[in-house]
């Protein structure tokens, strides 16, 4: 006499290949729908950039960068960001060190701060920076009595964008310092290390992964920060614009081949950066 099959058995090896189809549909139209979404959003206006920059040739398109104000524009961007990624570093540093390894009252407090430039309007962070130290601002009249200048000058475009940019090396590196946790640190301690041989012994190198993927980020977002750098420069060409803005008055003049090329020099950049980006990821990966 045959034994009986459960109808629970025949049922699933039946239901099965029917299963892996419907899995394979939705892949399918998950994926065709993502890259459709990317050639349009993404791709298609990062293709009319470089076609734009290139309408009139190559000559044209290098004749933008013989342009000293350009060039000032370029210096101005780079400079702004060999600044302000360091300092945002070592902020972010301490400000994970502090929230990650240590309870303290307020400590949600300074959470919530560090979040707040990625809330507020860019445009209103520059405002703040006027509020300050414009001429009729806060402190005002006291930097004009001593003759420095922060608003419509590189220290007021610096200050800007690192307002703008310093969560992003601390939100990177907190939540890997809160997971990571104390035990090893402990130990290092008990074992006689100091405050700094074991920050630089055990610490950084658990975290120097996450460390470079926060500067990436940090950098990326400097070299093309417009709305607070707009309200705090003063929009003077050869000495405040930087790219961004730049590309900006180019367009508004009708310049479209220098303005599409600056924007192509600026994408370039951040393709770069996000080369690093994907290079750091993939070598962190590795090594864990």
């Amino acid at each position: 006499m045959a034994a009986a099959v459960p109808n629970s058995a025949l049922t699933g090896d039946s239901e099965r290949p029917g299963l892996h189809r419907w899995y394979a549909l939705v892949r399918g139209l998950s994926i065709t729908v993502t890259l459709a979404f990317l050639a349009a959003v993404l791709l298609a206006p990062l293709a009319t950039v470089f076609a734009m920059a290139l309408a009139h040739g190559l000559a044209a398109y290098a004749r933008t960068f013989t342009d000293p104000y350009t060039l000032a524009a370029v210096r101005l961007t780079l400079l702004t960001a060999l600044v302000v990624v360091p300092i945002n570093t070592v902020f972010g540093l301490a400000a994970a060190w502090a929230i990650g390894k240590f309870e303290f009252r307020g400590k949600s407090v300074l959470i919530t701060l560090i979040d707040l430039p990625l809330a507020i309007s860019p445009v209103i962070s520059g405002m703040v920076f006027v509020l300050l130290f414009g001429l009729h601002g806060w402190f005002g009249a006291w930097l004009q009595e001593h003759e420095i200048s922060i608003v419509f000058a590189l220290p007021g475009i610096m200050l800007a964008t690192m307002f703008v940019t310093f969560p992003y090396v601390a939100r990177e590196l907190i939540p890997l310092m809160e997971q990571l946790g104390n035990d090893e640190e402990e130990a290092a301690i008990t074992l006689g290390a100091g405050a700094w041989l074991t920050f630089f012994r055990v610490t950084l190198p658990k975290i120097r992964w996450g460390l470079v993927y926060g500067m990436v980020l940090c950098n990326a977002r400097a070299m093309g920060e417009f709305g607070a750098v707009s309200v705090v420069s003063g929009h003077i060409r050869g000495l405040t614009n930087t790219m961004p803005l730049h590309i900006e008055i180019l367009y508004n003049e009708y310049n479209f081949v220098g303005a599409f090329a600056v924007a192509s020099l600026l994408t370039l950049l951040a393709a770069v950066t996000l080369l690093v980006k994907t290079l750091v990821e993939r070598t962190g990966y590795r090594r864990r």
